[in-house]
């Protein structure tokens, strides 16, 4: 049997009343972008609290970027947080060189 190739991007979803779950493995870029927002975006009427555990996140450009800050406004007009958990050094830099930590909740980082 061939062995199947690992999807460059995905998300296991772990909802758990009014919070919610998110794992996001792979990259997080151009082509995969909706892939996180659209299933998030969805959950965000349900839950008043959404957290993205990006530990098994390898990679990142700025339309991954993009889709967390349309996470991030969708969110805060619903009046729903957005953690961000389990950040590596690489993502927490480009986080910080664009100016978005500040906007969501930090919790775990990655060394």
């Amino acid at each position: 049997m061939p062995e199947s190739t690992p999807q460059p991007f995905s998300i296991e979803i772990e909802d758990q009343g009014a919070i919610v779950l998110v794992r996001c493995q792979g990259k997080l870029t151009a082509g995969h972008a909706d892939q996180l927002y659209g299933p998030v975006s969805a959950l965000l009427p349900q839950h008043q609290y959404v957290i993205l555990d990006l530990a098994h996140l390898t990679q990142m450009d700025s339309m991954g970027l993009g889709a967390l800050v349309r996470i991030y406004v969708h969110a805060k007009t619903r009046g729903t947080t957005v953690e961000l958990r389990n950040l590596s050094p690489r993502i927490r830099d480009l986080l910080i060189l664009t100016n978005l930590l500040p906007a969501f909740a930090l919790t775990g980082e990655r060394k």
